[in-house]
């Protein structure tokens, strides 16, 4: 009888170890994705900054040539975790755009653009509507800063009055292309964005990366977008500045 239960016990130990292993690579595989993805994304970006060159540098000559210098334009911005880093891409605005928006009333918002916007320059409409522009991030991707895909990066000041449930996009790196950017990019209001950016860290798969990529190929045949303004960072700075004041 004791033998038999030795016997009779035996399947059941086995089925334990085999659901054992399913369950332990089940877990590993989003851990195995992931990896894939950090050691992919600076190698692509080497590769296509080679690649664009080229273009990188004819884009150069042209603002040079359009407007003068600078040629790249940088600015603070939260990457993953919050944590700081100067972020790079092609001047499209002229040089003082900030003052000059504040200047003339164009909106509350002195990071954003509004419908015909006149700070922008000749060859920075192209570069925005075809996203040329954000290529000098390529570099960020290298140095392990940004993704190829990933949420935008956020201005520093707006990720300072954002709400516990909005971090959640700050839970990756941010990427040259995302989720929102292939559903609608400037004229998605921000509220929506953020709910865009939360599906993708919650969805997040190398099969999205790469339709998110293939689907980026298809932007710069898209109609130039209206931007909306950003009303929702605009209240929240104001409310900011008011609880500031003595």
């Amino acid at each position: 009888m004791a033998a038999c239960g030795e016997r009779c016990g035996e399947p059941v130990v086995i089925r334990r170890r085999v659901r054992s292993c399913i369950d332990e690579g089940h877990a590993h595989r989003p851990m195995v994705a992931r990896a894939i993805k950090r050691i992919a994304d600076p190698i692509l970006a080497f590769f296509l900054l080679l690649l664009f060159s080229p273009v990188l540098l004819a884009i150069a000559v042209w603002i040079l040539l359009d407007t003068g210098r600078p040629v790249l334009y940088s600015q603070v911005r939260a990457g993953k975790d919050a944590r700081p880093f100067r972020m790079l891409k092609f001047r499209t605005m002229v040089r003082d755009a900030v003052e000059r928006g504040r200047a003339e009333g164009l909106s509350e918002d002195p990071y954003g653009i509004v419908p015909n916007d006149p700070r922008i320059t000749r060859s920075g409409r192209f570069l925005r509507r075809t996203s040329l522009d954000e290529l000098p991030q390529l570099v960020h991707v290298v140095l392990g800063q940004m993704s190829l895909v990933g949420p935008r990066p956020d201005l520093v000041e707006q990720v300072a009055n954002y709400a516990e449930q909005d971090r959640r996009r700050l839970a990756v790196r941010p990427g040259i292309t995302g989720w929102s950017q292939v559903q609608g990019r400037d004229e998605i209001p921000w509220p929506e964005r953020f709910e865009q950016d939360a599906w993708y860290v919650e969805n997040w798969s190398l099969g999205l990366d790469l339709s998110i990529l293939l689907r980026t190929l298809t932007q710069p045949f898209r109609e130039e977008p209206v931007p909306v303004e950003d009303t929702m960072n605009i209240e929240r700075a104001r409310r900011a500045s008011s609880a500031q004041r003595p």
